[in-house]
């Protein structure tokens, strides 16, 4: 199931090098004249922005219910995490490909292309390093499943976030170096116009299919399938449980909410069931911590339309 955890230590790792990059880049732009190098040193300063919203809604989703709020503000990351993709497709990619099409236009010739190239190099190792750090917490959390699967289907909002910003940056600095070698090869400015052009196209990419990924978990997805068909398992096969008529989960941020309709066996007295049900509820929540909030409701048939079920 989704937790924060250690998808903070990603995201302190992805802050100090996308500072360290835009001290670096911001020089090269302004020494070279680069437009992808400018787009660049605008990407990673929005990025340091970014991780600062991240850690913020972090903080918030850890505050505990209220009255207004009674099933806690855990969702509050997804907030962020949406605020963050906009800025990525705004101030990143929108403003890359106005400053791609300004030197398609303009022509500027490169000044000190060595210095750019340097800083791309050392922006690449560095963006590595921060890449490699996040990969760690999403091997954590993917077990068998590919990146691909991952990506469609984590409720990790913040690390979703990080892995799409560390892959555009990545790929990002790679264009932008490609373009600046290009240009100082040929002498035609047009290869670095071009690579501005590509950056803010990849980032425009990645923003939208971020955006689709956190816009679900706002609207309220389920946990994860294999978390959602563990827990079903788990219900299935209590003693407690005759059938399990219908489970819905929510996921909300940390925390998760479950909703079971299920017939119990063999106890009718009131006080009975109650006795199994705290036992289920008490067990439910030690094999799986996620689970904050559960609602149980005993039934001899099933009025409502299955969500699951599995054989067994």
């Amino acid at each position: 199931m989704a937790g924060q955890g250690n998808s903070i230590r990603a995201i302190f790792f992805a802050l100090g090098a996308n500072f360290a990059i835009f001290v670096a880049k911001s020089v090269a732009a302004f020494m070279t004249g680069s437009g992808a190098m400018l787009a660049e040193a605008v990407h990673s300063l929005a990025d340091c922005g970014n991780q600062v919203l991240l850690l913020l809604g972090i903080r918030q989703a850890k505050r505990p219910p209220s009255p207004d709020y009674p099933l806690g503000y855990g969702k509050a990351v997804y907030f962020w995490s949406f605020l963050v993709a906009l800025m990525l497709f705004s101030v990143g990619g929108m403003f890359s490909l106005y400053e791609g099409w300004h030197k398609l236009s303009e022509g500027q010739p490169l000044t000190s292309p060595w210095i750019a190239i340097g800083v791309l190099v050392f922006s690449i190792i560095v963006e590595s390093v921060s890449m490699r750090a996040c990969l760690i917490e999403v091997n954590k959390a993917r077990g068998e499943q590919n990146l691909w699967q991952w990506f469609r289907q984590s409720r990790q909002a913040e690390l979703v976030v990080i892995f799409g910003e560390d892959l555009a940056a990545l790929l990002g600095l790679v264009f932008a170096l490609i373009a600046v070698v290009l240009t100082m090869i040929t002498g035609n400015p047009l290869w670095d116009a071009l690579g501005t052009l590509a950056i803010g196209a990849l980032l425009i990419i990645v923003a939208i299919l971020i955006s689709i990924e956190v816009k679900a978990m706002l609207i309220g997805q389920s946990i994860e399938p294999r978390s959602r068909q563990r827990l079903l398992e788990f219900l299935q096969h209590r003693p407690e449980i005759e059938k399990v008529y219908n489970l819905l989960t929510l996921q909300l941020g940390n925390d998760v909410m479950v909703s079971v309709k299920a017939k119990m066996r063999g106890e009718e007295s009131a006080a009975g069931m109650i006795g199994q049900i705290n036992a289920i509820e008490r067990e439910l929540r030690r094999s799986f911590p996620e689970v904050r909030f559960s609602f149980f409701e005993p039934d001899v048939a099933d009025h409502d339309e299955p969500v699951a079920t599995i054989s067994g």
